[in-house]
């Protein structure tokens, strides 16, 4: 390796005589977003639309938010920027979708208008996200600890005045524990409540409005009335102080805003695991057998890297030297450690388990694997299903709402006791919040989606797991789905005398001068045979694509057999054969039919068990194929669909699939990708399925990575449970706020329980919903039948 040669501190340079005897406070300060306004800073958090060039979409995560008012919020600084084309803010999972043009704008400069907004932007990819979630969630726990531990002082400083009897506490002394209780809450209110305050105040000089506008205006009502009662017993809210109140229901709600965070960053959990398996360094080998540490964005194809164990593979690769385990469960779902050899392929994300290996770079950046699963992941965690669309569209309107109620109870309030007034219109503006009613749908989906994603199936969006909780028909594409792309040799029949070990011998050296599916059937199958040690040569070889390959043979002792061989299909060998289901691989010679050799697709093993399960379930399930029918009914057959067709063409799969939408159904389409595109566009619901996909074009809902027919029904099973949790949620939310409301209009609803209630809807809601991130049972149970 080079030495390192470390030289000694220089003198600092003279400063240029433009900017002799400046200060350096007058200096202009840097804009640290300003580096994100380079290409390659951007293409690590942003994807350029290939429709339209120079339309790039990026992904960031927002901080400080709190609920769907903040979403609008933030949606609505972003489209008053000049080269936005739209955005998208997820209340539940804080992340951002943002489309731009680059003509127009930078990223500095929408990323500026969130911050104006009152909110932290950081790319979706930000190494130090991590830490900075962290931090905040430490700063969350000392504001709630401040806060509870206040609390517990001032509760004993008015317990005396709640037990004690007329003439058991002299004047002096209530009026010493009420000025103890003042001190006391003095840093709950200039520390604990600060976000509140802050983020109040930004909504007041923006004109607009989010959930901690009411709260603020609460706790600010609460100590300004307490304040009054300590210090002007006389005045018109009288004796009445609510320090403890005040305390209690600022802890139950940073106690219940402290747990969601911690809660939300275990459902994006999958997400956040992915996107930090990737190194910022690699050792890459250099002349001389050495190594350096280099920048991953350094790396070009066909670099050689050194990759330890217990670190991730940075690009997708080759093996070239070592044999190794790796764990690829959250590219592939795959939870067992696979074994890689020389010659393998590695993938980008995975980790390295057991040993080191040397790989040659194949492919880098955009073009991996895990960059387009991220890419899928980032989206789902972006979107918004409908009814969170509908939440936040009347989370506005509600918090309107709230301070109006809350001036409505002041104001009915206080003719006769303008203390309880306040009181009443503070339980108002805190109990009400509509937290849980934003937060009802995006956390349950977000559970189920970061448990798919463990599973090996990935969401594009949100609205999807909606669609396919309704559907009531599933249609599969044969080849690559219910079917491997390979075919297997399930018969031989041969001329006497010969056996047929030995024609399969030289029907392997033909077939292995053919890269047709068939013939490499035939290859594999070859090599598995006992005659395989005593192979048969091809010599002139010929082949006419789609029909077959004709050639001379030579037998393993170097003799060469008389005549021409041909093998393919009949009409091609000049023979003729009763009909059958399947059509028969011939082989023939100078004197006719030599040997025929019956290939089928090999079934997944799971695609009777999961058709079954489907069908179980009442739901309707059938075969579009493009294949001939024969081999169609075959295959159907063999899986237990009754309703299959053969020799469809990508028009008549969808006039297929428009009718049966036309007749009301609500269908659901899994194919492989790679023909199936229109029909997968179509359809209400779609899988993308096995690792052909094109990820970067593909138009599905879902992607089977696991390539596990199983994992298609547990997605289907996990879609109805999660609707079923969004509908527990919202219902919970809506009875919450319509029992708690006239409650504490009618001034039934003390400060410190409305504060408990709010925190414990919103915890109620996301510990419902973290039901779904569980993991996905084997044997998935669905309502009606699975």
């Amino acid at each position: 390796m080079t030495p390192i040669h470390l030289t000694p501190p220089t003198a600092p340079s003279p400063a240029p005589p433009h900017l002799a005897g400046q200060r350096v406070a007058d200096a202009p300060l840097f804009d640290p977003l300003l580096l994100l306004d380079n290409t390659p800073a951007w293409q690590d958090f942003s994807r350029e639309d290939a429709r339209e060039p120079g339309c790039w979409e990026s992904n960031v995560v927002i901080e400080g938010m709190h609920c769907a008012a903040c979403a609008l919020k933030i949606e609505a600084a972003l489209m008053q920027v000049p080269g936005v084309v739209r955005a998208q803010v997820s209340a539940g999972s804080h992340r951002a979708k943002v489309a731009w043009r680059s003509e127009t704008v930078k990223p500095s400069g929408w990323m500026r208008a969130v911050q104006q907004a009152g909110y932290q932007v950081l790319p979706a990819n930000d190494v130090f996200a991590r830490e900075r979630r962290l931090s905040e969630s430490r700063k969350a726990l000392w504001r709630m600890m401040v806060a509870g531990v206040c609390m517990m002082q001032v509760m004993m400083y008015a317990y005396p005045a709640y037990v004690a009897k007329p003439g058991d506490l002299s004047v002096e002394m209530e009026q010493l524990l009420r000025w103890a209780s003042w001190v006391l809450t003095l840093p709950v209110v200039l520390f604990s409540c600060g976000p509140f305050f802050s983020n109040a105040w930004h909504d007041i000089t923006r004109r607009q409005v989010s959930m901690d506008l009411p709260v603020a205006l609460g706790m600010l009502i609460t100590f300004s009335v307490s304040t009054a009662g300590t210090f002007e017993p006389a005045g018109v809210f009288g004796r009445a102080v609510y320090f403890d109140s005040l305390t209690m229901f600022v802890f139950f709600l940073l106690t219940g805003r402290w747990l969601e965070l911690r809660m939300r960053d275990r459902t994006a959990g999958a997400l956040e695991a992915l996107m930090n398996r990737m190194p910022d360094s690699v050792e890459r080998v250099v002349q001389g057998g050495d190594f350096e540490r280099v920048a991953v964005r350094r790396l070009v194809l066909g670099d050689v890297l050194r990759v330890l164990p217990g670190d991730a593979f940075s690009a997708d690769g080759l093996l070239l030297e070592g044999s190794t385990t790796v764990d690829e469960s959250l590219l592939t779902g795959e939870s067992r450690a696979l074994l890689r050899q020389s010659g393998d392929a590695v993938l980008a994300g995975s980790h390295n388990l057991s040993a080191p290996v040397l790989v040659r770079v194949t492919g880098l950046g955009q073009a991996t694997r895990y960059a387009q699963v991220v890419a899928l992941m980032q989206s789902a965690s972006a979107s918004k299903p409908a009814l969170a669309k509908l939440a936040d569209a009347i989370a506005k309107p509600f918090l309107i709402g709230v301070l109006l109620v809350a001036s409505l109870a002041c104001a009915y309030w206080w003719p006769t006791d303008p203390a309880q007034a306040m009181m009443a219109a503070v339980a108002v503006l805190v109990v009400t919040c509509p937290c849980a009613l934003s937060l009802a749908t995006p956390a349950a989906m977000l559970s189920a989606a970061g448990a798919l994603a463990r599973q090996g199936v990935l969401v594009r969006e949100l609205n999807a797991l909606e669609a396919l909780a309704k559907v009531d028909t599933v249609v599969f594409d044969k080849t690559g789905t219910l079917t491997h792309d390979t075919l297997v040799l399930v018969g031989t029949q041969v001329r006497a005398p010969y056996a047929a070990e030995q024609v399969l011998a030289m029907a392997g050296a033909l077939a292995g001068q053919s890269r047709h599916p068939a013939s490499r059937a035939i290859v594999q199958a070859a090599a598995d045979s006992p005659a395989s040690a005593q192979p048969w040569r091809a010599l002139e070889v010929q082949e006419v694509v789609g029909q077959g390959v004709c050639a001379r043979l030579q037998d393993p002792a170097g003799i060469q057999a008389r005549g021409e061989y041909r093998l393919g299909s009949a009409v091609f060998c000049c023979v003729t054969l009763a009909p059958t289901q399947v059509v028969p691989v011939v082989l023939s010679d100078a004197q006719g039919w030599l040997a025929s050799f019956e290939l089928q697709e090999s079934v997944r093993a799971d695609a009777a068990s999961s058709v079954q399960a489907l069908q179980q379930a009442g739901i309707e399930v059938r075969l579009l194929s493009g294949d001939g029918q024969g081999a169609v009914h075959l295959v159907a057959k063999r899986v237990g669909i009754e309703a299959a067709r053969g020799n469809c063409s990508p028009q008549d799969k969808l006039d297929a699939v428009r009718e049966a939408q036309h007749l009301g159904r609500q269908v659901a389409m899994v194919g492989d990708g790679l023909n199936d595109g229109p029909v997968l566009a179509l359809a209400q619901v779609s899988f993308a399925f096995g690792r052909a996909v094109p990820l970067a074009q593909s138009r599905s809902d879902f992607w089977v990575a696991s390539a596990r027919l199983r994992d298609v029904v547990q997605t289907l099973a996990l879609a109805r449970r999660t609707m079923t949790v969004v509908r527990q949620n919202l219902v919970w939310a809506l009875a919450y706020n319509l029992i708690c409301l006239p409650l504490a209009f009618a001034g039934l609803l003390p400060a410190w329980l409305a504060g408990l209630g709010m925190a414990t809807s919103s915890l109620v809601v996301v510990l419902n919903a973290r039901r779904l991130s569980k993991p996905v049972l084997a044997q998935a149970h669905v309502e009606g039948g699975i």
